[in-house]
């Protein structure tokens, strides 16, 4: 369960308890998916709760409203402000924020006049766990990026996300990793996928995928760590038997992958990059500087 009775939740300028919160079934988002969304992890830092580039993910959300066209008028700092109060207002530290903008009511296929932001929060371990995870190469494609705003966070985009990550799972895996339309290597269902061979990571470029802003902070690790990293197409065929994969996301964070359609990977998790990555990530997401955005 997600919130209880002493839950609270911001919605649309007012502190209201999570079971008061409400929308009306008229509301477009509800009927066709319009709806941006952004998740954000906050951690203990010395003696003070810190969001882990809350600032790059509210600049996010504002752009995915303003790319299918949601009015929204509010400022990432508002946002920042309104999210620290909703974490002590529901005690948390550690946890999960899920900003939410979505359509006043209408019915129409044009842009909504008005939107609703929300916020709420609770507690959430990584997504996958901490044990390495089975892929499946799902039969369900990444969306073209010429149907759709593919680097926006949109709600809509996640019924593609939800039939993969459900039929891998049926299959008895953890979770799906989607090709795009060319048949080449995407991404997993709702995290960015990167892969070891002979001291090299790959991970598919922009375009089919959504960048992450996870993904964006392993690709600065990369860099000052002197680690390789190339952005290119390949095929599941090339991941096969190579040395380690892992991947990425703020809800998941960075999980290694123990195999692909049942084809371990070479090399033990502990000896790969995305083991020492994964060691350097939890660092970054509890040192007390904000994160620094690099130029790549």
């Amino acid at each position: 369960m997600y919130f209880d009775s002493t839950t609270i939740v911001y919605l649309d300028g007012q502190w209201i308890p999570a079971q008061e919160a409400h929308a009306s079934v008229y509301d477009q988002t509800l009927h066709y998916g319009t709806g941006v969304f952004e998740g954000i992890r906050s951690y203990q830092v010395g003696d003070r709760t810190r969001m882990f580039r809350g600032t790059d993910h509210y600049r996010r959300l504002i752009y995915s409203a303003q790319s299918i066209g949601l009015p929204y008028h509010g400022t990432v700092e508002d946002l920042e402000i309104i999210s620290y109060e909703l974490l002590e207002k529901n005690d948390l530290t550690e946890a999960y924020i899920r900003p939410f903008i979505y359509s006043a009511p209408m019915m129409s296929l044009s842009f909504p006049t008005a939107s609703h932001i929300a916020i709420c929060a609770w507690s959430w371990k990584k997504l996958l766990g901490d044990k390495l995870t089975n892929l499946c190469i799902s039969p369900y494609c990444r969306p073209h990026p010429r149907s759709c705003r593919i680097e926006a966070k949109v709600s809509g985009h996640y019924v593609n996300s939800i039939l993969a990550a459900t039929d891998a799972r049926a299959k008895g895996y953890d979770d799906a990793l989607q090709l795009d339309v060319e048949g080449n290597v995407a991404e997993c269902s709702g995290a960015n996928f990167f892969f070891e061979k002979e001291g090299i990571l790959y991970t598919a470029p922009p375009g089919h995928i959504l960048p992450g802003i996870t993904r964006d902070t392993i690709l600065q690790l990369c860099k000052h760590m002197g680690i390789q990293v190339r952005q290119e197409f390949f095929t599941s065929e090339e991941v096969f038997q190579t040395d380690g994969a892992f991947l990425v996301g703020t809800a998941a964070e960075v999980t290694g992958i123990n195999s692909l359609n049942d084809h371990a990977f070479t090399l033990p998790w502990q000896e790969t990059l995305g083991y020492l990555l994964q060691k350097e990530y939890e660092t970054a997401t509890h040192q007390e500087d904000d994160w620094k955005v690099i130029s790549l």
